[in-house]
């Protein structure tokens, strides 16, 4: 890897980006990598079940609680910077000042790869909502005319993480990412989301089911390489290649 290499994550909400990328935001800052987590809202109203059932529970209270609970996942993770927008939740909307705000960051971070949700969820229009406005701002962030001076952005490859019942989303993962060794730093963010904790041994299950499909790819009973814990994406756009 050469020096100066960034990731960018768009977390619809603020604990997504630990479930479905923790691994792979460890382990590419573990190798060097700047990663930049953006979370657009902070789940307050709709992933919050657990901090509303208590007596007396505000909005601002929950978005205080679940934005700690973020930045210690963030800790965790090693994460370079993780940044709060605070555009609200179910539904998330951004205006066009909220998205030249992402723009702006797109064009700051100048991403290697970028991670976002997948392109459909029925069940939470948050999520592809999130990923939409990640393929809407790569584009400005590539528009010469936007903004003239700014430094235009490449072609970051988007990777859509996996999403909790993938039969419903369509989403087929082409990209398995080993997570072993920073398999503990993933464990320890998934335990800051004590909002959400009846998901924690869910993701549990799915690393551990990845690196299965991790093994078999990677050359299965005939010497695929041994995996305990991987994470699943898909790639939006073609990948050159110089041999397969």
């Amino acid at each position: 890897m050469s020096a100066g290499n960034t990731a960018l994550v768009i977390s619809a909400h603020s604990a997504d980006f630990v479930w479905r990328c923790g691994g792979a935001i460890a382990l590419h800052q573990q190798m060097g990598y700047a990663v930049t987590v953006v979370c657009l809202s902070y789940g307050e109203r709709g992933e919050s079940a657990k901090l509303w059932k208590q007596e007396g529970m505000t909005l601002e209270r929950v978005k205080d609680a679940r934005r700690a609970e973020a930045e210690a996942a963030a800790r965790a993770l090693d994460v370079h910077d993780i940044q709060f927008f605070d555009c609200g939740d179910y539904p998330l909307d951004l205006d066009r000042a909220q998205k030249d705000r992402l723009v702006d960051v797109i064009r700051t971070v100048q991403p290697s790869f970028m991670l976002s949700h997948s392109q459909y969820d029925p069940y939470n229009t948050d999520h592809m909502y999130a990923t939409k406005l990640a393929l809407e701002t790569r584009m400005i962030a590539q528009a010469w005319g936007h903004n003239p001076g700014q430094q235009v952005l490449g072609a970051p490859q988007l990777y859509l993480f996996e999403p909790h019942q993938t039969e419903q989303m369509g989403w087929k993962p082409n990209t398995f990412l080993d997570i072993t060794p920073v398999w503990d730093k993933k464990r320890a963010a998934i335990e800051c989301m004590e909002g959400q904790e009846h998901l924690w041994e869910f993701y549990t299950r799915v690393a551990q089911q990845r690196a299965n499909h991790f093994k078999r790819n990677s050359g299965g009973q005939s010497g695929g390489r041994d995996c305990k814990y991987a994470e699943g994406f898909q790639s939006i756009f073609p990948r050159t290649v110089d041999e397969l």
